[in-house]
């Protein structure tokens, strides 16, 4: 079984549970993702190759001819932007798998909710395509975007668009699933991250009341990247509060940060363990770092940062496990209220044990490993 991620950690992290459990199964197992993510699969204990050396930020800035592309504001326009630089991310890697998929001949593939790359392989060679999301996302204005960037490569089989999946796997939980979404193989969500040696403040949580900030794994310092000033412009109206604060960033961002926020808790930390010890998650909306608070019970503030965040967001937000701050309304004021309000109503954590308790009732990941078994 190949499986494919695409371009940041948690495209990684969101896979790795169903394919260890494949591997643990007794199949075959391989990951596949960009260069600089090669290092995540083989930290999660998986065999990793490199679908293409070339970064992500050169699909998201750069179109096929080299010219510069930049991301547009309107939520429409967004969402077929992020199809088209996932499918420009596909047709660079189509060339290099192919070649791998020739020498070690896949039985089935699994691509994560926007690796393109995987249904077209599986076009190639002829074996079943499997469907994981990543998170609870809706994509659906997120593909027409990927089908018009990928007419070359799906013209010598006379489509227009992408197949759809032989199987669908949904990781969202049932509550948020949106109206009249396709039909799916549920599995539970499993926190997977990358770990540290735990030290015992990430475990045991102290007297005040502790609040946890992210921007998520692929943040960085590059000026191009605004979740690194909303991060650390976040980070420093927090600090001023009486709570513990912890600040999850990768390290090189992290080392950037710990200077102007002297006695906070600053750096990579495995948020499986710390989440549970939390008081409340606040951060861009993150599909995985959205799912980890809620399969821990946790209240959020989801502050989306990018237009496919926003409707994922506000189903938390209605569903009563969080409040949502859409784009305009995010000013220092807003968060500390909304902090404020999230800390004192015993409500939102009540809402996001509800969720917590109906992700643990879905299907495991090593119970959905029969029905991959079976599609091969």
């Amino acid at each position: 079984m190949l499986f494919v991620a695409a371009g940041s950690p948690a495209t990684v992290f969101a896979l790795a549970p169903l394919a260890t459990a494949a591997r643990n199964a007794g199949h075959q197992v391989v990951m596949a993702a960009n260069d600089d993510m090669v290092p995540h699969i083989i930290s999660s204990g998986l065999p990793g190759i490199a679908t293409t050396d070339l970064p992500i930020r050169h699909f998201i800035t750069t179109d096929r001819a080299g010219n510069p592309e930049q991301i547009p504001s309107g939520a429409v326009e967004q969402a077929l932007f992020t199809g088209r630089w996932f499918a420009r991310m596909a047709a660079s890697s189509l060339p290099r798998m192919l070649e791998f998929c020739r020498a070690w001949r896949p039985d089935l593939i699994v691509g994560g909710t926007m690796c393109y790359v995987a249904p077209l392989l599986a076009l190639h060679l002829g074996v079943p395509h499997v469907r994981q999301t990543w998170d609870a996302i809706e994509a659906d204005g997120i593909h027409p975007g990927a089908d018009a960037e990928l007419r070359p490569e799906l013209a010598p089989f006379g489509l227009d668009r992408l197949p759809d999946p032989d199987l669908f796997v949904d990781i969202c939980p049932p509550s948020l699933r949106p109206a009249g979404a396709a039909g799916a193989q549920p599995m539970r969500y499993v926190p997977a991250n990358a770990q540290r040696r735990l030290e015992p403040w990430m475990f045991a949580k102290g007297e005040r009341r502790r609040v946890l900030v992210t921007s998520g794994s692929r943040v960085a310092k590059e000026s191009y990247d605004k979740n690194f000033d909303f991060l650390r412009g976040l980070a420093k109206d927090v600090a001023s509060w009486d709570v513990e604060l912890i600040v999850a960033a990768p390290d090189p961002v992290a080392d950037a940060l710990r200077d102007s926020l002297p006695g906070v808790r600053v750096g990579w930390v495995p948020l499986d363990v710390v989440a549970p010890t939390c008081d409340l998650l606040v951060h861009h909306a993150g599909g995985v770092s959205t799912l980890t608070g809620l399969n821990a019970g946790v209240p959020q503030l989801l502050i989306p940062k990018g237009a496919v965040l926003e409707k994922p967001a506000r189903r938390v937000a209605d569903y009563g496990a969080a409040i949502t701050l859409l784009p305009g309304e995010e000013s220092a004021e807003a968060i500390a209220d909304s902090c404020r309000e999230l800390l004192s109503k015993d409500g939102y954590g009540e809402r996001a044990r509800e969720l917590a308790r109906e992700i643990a009732a879905m299907p495991s990941p090593a119970s959905v490993v029969a029905a991959l078994g079976q599609l091969a």
